[in-house]
């Protein structure tokens, strides 16, 4: 019998997120009553909540708060919704509906592209919600369980057609996201009207209350790390041979996110417990995914993720309970390496003699502005092009199984509407997530800075002789990691408007968390310091020598081996 150590929890103990859970009728709730409710354009009460389970996140536009409370209005409220796609593959004609959708429905007009390998609806009015679900449906593509307590969009490494080994990756990042699904069929009921069935509604892996926190999955290619698997719950690295994947290599428990000043929360790099053959997977999959059902904290959700599970019972446990669940006995890790994580830009070709454009696109935002005709560029070749496109973790873009004949076309298009830009290894490298004016945790700027705060940086790097290097930069608007900038050689987290806390110290490859060198800094002050680290690394470092390992090795930073006790020290 598989032990459940939440069984012995009260009910009066549970964190309210359970009791709404539990309540919803399997994710139910009463969304359907706020649907025809024309008075607010928000979700009432638990339906806050619950729409997430549904890919959708309640927002407002938060530059507009003040202005529409002292107009005595609420909030503009509008929903963000996160489509499922695992391994971030979509049909160039599926995008002219994105892109249509985009441009008629929602309020601000774009299209991003997310660190979890797919794209972002913002401002879709409450109205609208079918409307964009129906969409969806009719190219086969849906949101369901990208956000909330289940796993999310599965990342894998980014092109299926560079190798026969990424096509077989990309299948099993299909095959993990559609086992791991839930089995209610609220979303098709609320969002698709389609008739309910009398049938009792059951949820085998992921139970009537489902995790207690999110879980994020991801899928690898060695050598390229493309897809951050430090920063992920359960991580499958492929090992192949003779052109074939044979097995995973399977590390667990990783994340970034934090509190400001908690520190019983911290970041955790993922850990290995054992390779396993390829037909294991799922087996290996549920057992792992149910471990952390039962076993994961449910009485407090800053405990709840996979690494404090892991903290809370012992590695050794948590791994002897998954081969007891999956009747598996997990081997030796096999030999892998990483030597990089950023996307491969420009062309490239693939195993058919076929060519895939991958396009660097500052914060994933898809839009028209000035020169950068993203929005409208990308349709055009949506347009013309036969194959696919393909959404990177990086938030980039890969135009791929371009044929010989279209390959100069598509080229010239790119040019046209501002894709193909020459940019510096520094730009192409840094990252934010989306933070004002639409995400309701955000502490600080994060994407509408960045592009300028780059330009900035790269002066510095220019002024010591080191603009052709790479470092790894990412922003954060706050502590929950959406930027995975813990990862970055130079990262910056949200601590209050227009400050930030600078972490620096994290590598190349992304298996070291960066440190806290300066707290609740201004942006200027956070250029200042910059400039002496840099012009001390200009310098002093040695050949090749990598930004984040020369603070390092210099010692101006400690070097975080123990995050649980190293983070906050």
């Amino acid at each position: 019998m598989e032990k459940n150590y939440n069984k012995i929890v009260t009910e009066k103990e549970l964190t309210d997120a359970e009791r709404i859970k539990k309540n919803s009728n399997y994710l139910r709730g009463t969304i359907v009553n706020d649907l025809k409710n024309e008075i607010t354009n928000g979700f009432s009460g638990d339906n806050f909540s619950l729409i997430r389970f549904h890919g959708m996140y309640q927002q407002d536009d938060r530059d507009l708060r003040i202005e529409r409370n002292e107009q005595k209005l609420e909030p503009r409220h509008a929903m963000m919704l996160r489509c499922r796609l695992p391994g971030g593959v979509i049909k160039a004609k599926k995008w002219l509906k994105i892109d249509d959708f985009a441009s008629k429905n929602t309020l601000y007009g774009t299209i991003r592209l997310t660190n979890r390998q797919t794209f972002q609806f913002h401002g879709i009015l409450k109205k609208k919600l079918k409307n964009v679900h129906k969409m969806l449906h009719n190219i086969g593509l849906d949101s369901l369980a990208t956000a909330n307590d289940v796993n999310r969009n599965v990342l894998c490494t980014s092109n299926p057609m560079e190798s026969s080994i990424h096509q077989q990756a990309y299948e099993w990042a299909q095959k993990i996201s559609n086992f791991l699904l839930p089995h209610t069929k609220a979303y098709a009921e609320i969002w698709l009207d389609q008739k309910k069935i009398i049938t009792t509604d059951k949820e085998p892996i992921l139970g009537r209350t489902y995790l207690p926190r999110k879980f994020k999955t991801t899928l690898v290619i060695p050598p390229y790390n493309d897809v951050d698997l430090y920063a992920n719950d359960m991580n499958f690295v492929v090992i192949s041979e003779n052109k074939k994947i044979i097995g995973f290599n399977v590390l667990v428990g990783g994340g970034l996110s934090f509190i400001h000043g908690n520190k019983n929360t911290w970041p955790f790099l993922a850990v290995e417990i054992g390779y396993i053959s390829i037909e294991n997977t799922l087996s290996i999959a549920k057992a792992i995914v149910t471990v952390q059902r039962d076993w994961g904290n449910r009485t407090d959700r800053t405990n709840a993720k996979t690494r404090y599970t892991i903290k809370n019972f012992g590695l050794d446990a948590f791994k002897k309970e998954i081969e007891i669940r999956a009747n598996i006995t997990f081997e030796p890790i096999r030999d892998y390496n990483f030597i990089s994580r950023g996307d491969r830009f420009g062309w490239i070709k693939d195993i058919n003699n076929n060519w895939s454009l991958t396009l660097f696109i500052q914060n994933g935002r898809i839009y028209d502005h000035d020169d950068k005709l993203y929005k409208t560029g990308l349709a055009k070749i949506a347009s013309i092009h036969d194959g696919n496109f393909r959404i990177t973790s990086n938030q980039n873009i890969i135009v791929s199984e371009v044929s010989e004949k279209n390959k100069n076309q598509i080229e010239k298009i790119a040019l046209s509407y501002g894709l193909m830009n020459k940019i510096s290894n520094l730009r192409q490298n840094s990252m934010a997530c989306v933070s004002f004016p639409t995400c309701p945790l955000a502490m600080a700027e994060a994407e509408r800075m960045l592009s300028c705060f780059v330009t900035q940086l790269e002066n510095i790097m220019l002024k010591y002789g080191v603009e052709k290097e790479t470092i790894i930069l990412r922003v954060s608007g706050c502590p929950n990691g959406c930027g995975r900038s813990l990862l970055a050689e130079i990262g910056l987290i949200g601590k209050s408007l227009s400050r930030y806390n600078l972490y620096i110290g994290g590598n190349r490859i992304g298996n070291r968390i960066s440190k806290i060198y300066k707290e609740n800094i201004t942006e200027k002050e956070i250029l200042i310091h910059l400039k002496h680290l840099i012009k001390t690394w200009s310098n002093e470092r040695r050949k090749n020598e990598d930004f984040g390992d020369f603070v390092i090795r210099k010692k101006i930073i400690k070097e975080i081996i123990n995050p649980i006790n190293d983070f906050w020290s």
